[in-house]
């Protein structure tokens, strides 16, 4: 059976502490600033694509001058572009790995600042007409890895494997999950699969969105995404780390750390601790963390931050709400 890390619990079940509706309501109101006027850059994350589109649209609202660019090819991509200099922020939905940072430090003689920014989960997606009533890890491992190092005894290659009695269910199944850049796949291979391979028959698709588009599409399929990306011809599965004892992954259950495959989403930023930041990338990371931001993080999907920790995160860089 897949082995989470004392880590990951601790971080599981501290959500309970955090974000709630009326957390958020306590957060200030974004106040306007006069003169505001940029390009900011941003480049990273597939996962947090549209909530960074989501954040920048609504900036540009307040701030008509200012002119954001969003590449977001997978968290891989974050940290050559912050050490090069070709974006401002770097969206990951895990955390930077010593050597991306160790790149950094020899770069600029300190580290990179890691904001958490939201609170995500990863879903387990098949099509709207399939019967099956949840997975647990073991079944995970033995459907998507070819090592089965998360207790899998002998390889799941079927749905009627799984006492699924529909005509379709013998025919194999069609896997779907990320590159190897992105996040997803990461954060997936290490805590679901307990750091095994993947078999070399999951369809490998370039964004959240397309692995939930391919599952739409087949009654077979299978796929692993953010629950963010959610349509209608899709359904997202409950999980158990063990047995039948599934678990829906609701805002509530995420919370409380219940849902067993939760994590935070991250903002990378290039702060020189001597130095301010520019105001304009300022003035965005306080839209982020304010009241208007995090409502956006609830509106695409995510669980936002309570009000104490989205100001300890914005301390981080010499920054109030």
């Amino acid at each position: 059976m897949c082995k989470i890390s004392a880590v990951v619990l601790l971080i599981m079940f501290s959500f309970s502490s955090y974000a709630n509706k009326m957390e958020v309501d306590e957060l200030p109101d974004y106040q306007k600033r006069s003169g505001i006027s940029d390009t900011i850059s941003s480049v990273g994350s597939d996962t947090l694509a549209s909530l960074i589109t989501l954040w920048a649209q609504e900036f540009h609202n307040i701030y008509p001058n200012i002119n954001m660019q969003i590449q977001a090819s997978g968290s891989s991509t974050a940290p050559t572009a912050l050490t090069e200099g070709t974006s401002q922020f770097g969206p990951m939905s895990r955390p930077m790995k010593a050597k991306e940072i160790e790149a950094f430090e020899r770069q600029y003689g300190y580290p990179p600042v890691s904001l958490k920014v939201a609170i995500d989960a990863i879903g387990i997606f098949v099509h709207k007409d399939n019967p099956i009533k949840g997975l647990n890890f073991e079944q995970l491992d033995a459907i998507f890895s070819s090592t089965m190092q998360c207790g899998g005894t002998k390889p799941l290659d079927r749905w009627q494997q799984l006492g699924i009695q529909s005509d379709w269910a013998r025919l194999g199944f069609q896997l779907f999950g990320r590159n190897s850049v992105s996040g997803t796949y990461g954060y997936f291979k290490q805590h679901a699969l307990c750091g095994g391979d993947f078999k070399r028959g999951v369809n490998e698709q370039p964004g959240s969105a397309s692995v939930v588009q391919s599952v739409a599409s087949s009654i077979n399929s299978i796929g692993y995404s953010g629950i963010g990306y959610q349509v209608s011809k899709a359904r997202l599965l409950p999980l158990a780390r063990k047995g039948s004892d599934y678990v829906e992954p609701t805002r509530e259950n995420i919370l409380t750390g219940r849902y067993p495959l939760a994590r935070y989403l991250y903002l990378y930023v290039n702060k020189d601790p001597l130095k301010p930041l520019p105001v304009s990338e300022a003035e965005f990371l306080k839209f982020i963390f304010s009241k208007q931001g995090q409502l956006g993080v609830e509106k695409d999907g995510y669980v936002p931050l309570s009000s104490e920790l989205a100001k300890s995160e914005l301390n981080k860089v010499g920054l109030e709400l």
